[in-house]
C-alpha cells in the first residue's frame, strides 16, 4: 500500500463539497513542507451496484472516490499510485466528474470500459484515454461467470503508464478539536454508506450490508472524508431511460466532514484550478491532515 505524502499547502488535496451555494473555505491553511512526489497514477473506473459486488481489487487502491451517478446510483473512481492487484473490476464507463476530479493526479491512465461518444474529445484532451478498453484491448476480460455488463476486468500491469506529477493529502495527526463517533451514517444521492470505527479503520457497508472484496475480505479506510457536492448538467444528455447524468463540481469551495481515529472533524475546502489538489481546514483555517491509509472520498451532492 502506498503512502501517502506531504505536498504544499497550495496543492493539498481538498474534497468536494457544496451544499446549496459555495460557502467561504474560511482563513487560509497553515503550510506544509514541500514534496513533488514521484510516480505515476493509475484510476480504474469500477462498477457499484449490487450485481457488481463484490468487486476485485478494490481493498489495495490508495483513494477511492464514490461518484454519484445517473439515477441516484453510485460509481467508483480507485486511485492505485504503489502496488497492483493483478485483477480489477467490474470496470465501467468514465464519467464528465472524472476529468475535472483527477487533474491532480497529472495525467493518470484512467481504466475504463468506454464512455459517452460525447466525452471522448474531453477525455482526449485531458490525456485519460490511453487506458481505456478500446485503446487496450489486450489488458481486459470478461468473467464469465459474472453477467454483462458487469463481466469486465482488467489487468492493470498490461496497462501504459500514467504522467505525474501528483498531489496528495496532507498526512499527519489528528487535530484537536473532533468529536467522538464510533459510527456513522451517509448518503449519496439515493445510496446509504455506514462507517464503524473498529480496531483502528472504518469499517465500510453500502446499503445496510459489508462491503467485501473477492480478494481482499471487508473493505475499510483509515480517513473517510463527505463532500458535499453541487451537481451541473454535463454533455452528457443522460442514460437510455432518460436520467440525467450528473457532474459533481470539484473545482469551487465548501464544506466537508473528515473521519478519522474514531472523530469526526467540520472542515471546508478550497481548490482554484482542475490542476491543482484541493485544501482541507478546519475553522481556525489549520489544514485537517488524513490518516496514513486507505482514504475513501464520497462526492455527497447537496441535498442527499
Amino acid at each position: 500500500m502506498a503512502r501517502f505524502r506531504l505536498v504544499p499547502v497550495a496543492a493539498v488535496l481538498v474534497l468536494i463539497s457544496a451544499c446549496g451555494g459555495a460557502p467561504s473555505p474560511g482563513p487560509a491553511p497553515t503550510s506544509t513542507t514541500p514534496v513533488v512526489p514521484p510516480g505515476s497514477a493509475l484510476v480504474v473506473k469500477i462498477d457499484n451496484v449490487a450485481a457488481a459486488r463484490p468487486q476485485t481489487g478494490l481493498d489495495a487502491a490508495d483513494v477511492v472516490y464514490v461518484e454519484p451517478v445517473e439515477g441516484g446510483l453510485t460509481r467508483i473512481a480507485a486511485v492505485y499510485l504503489g502496488k497492483l492487484p493483478s485483477v480489477i473490476g467490474p470496470v465501467r464507463s468514465a464519467r464528465e466528474t472524472d476529468i475535472d476530479m483527477l487533474g491532480q493526479y497529472g495525467k493518470p491512465t484512467l481504466a475504463c470500459s468506454g464512455s459517452a461518444p460525447e466525452l471522448v474529445p474531453l477525455l482526449r484532451s485531458a490525456g485519460m484515454e490511453t487506458g481505456c478498453q478500446s485503446a487496450v484491448p489486450a489488458a481486459y476480460f470478461r468473467d464469465s461467470k459474472r453477467a454483462a455488463p458487469h463481466d469486465l476486468y482488467v489487468h492493470p500491469d498490461q496497462l501504459p503508464k500514467g504522467v505525474g506529477p501528483i498531489t496528495q493529502e496532507l498526512t499527519g495527526a489528528a487535530p484537536a478539536g473532533g468529536t467522538p463517533a464510533a459510527k456513522q451514517h451517509e448518503q449519496v444521492a439515493s445510496v446509504g454508506f455506514d462507517f464503524e470505527w473498529s480496531d483502528q479503520k472504518w469499517l465500510i457497508s453500502m446499503d445496510g450490508t459489508p462491503l467485501t472484496t473477492t480478494d481482499g475480505g471487508r473493505l475499510s479506510a483509515a480517513t473517510v472524508v463527505v463532500q458535499h457536492v453541487t451537481t451541473r448538467a454535463g454533455t452528457v444528455p443522460g442514460d437510455v431511460a432518460g436520467n440525467p447524468s450528473p457532474v459533481a463540481v470539484t473545482v469551487g469551495s465548501g464544506q466537508a466532514t473528515v473521519l478519522r481515529d474514531g472523530q469526526t472533524f467540520q472542515a471546508t475546502w478550497s481548490r482554484t484550478s482542475r490542476s491543482e489538489a484541493t485544501i482541507f481546514a478546519d475553522a481556525a483555517g489549520h489544514a485537517v491532515p488524513m490518516a496514513t491509509g486507505p482514504l475513501w472520498i464520497l462526492l455527497a451532492p447537496a441535498g442527499s
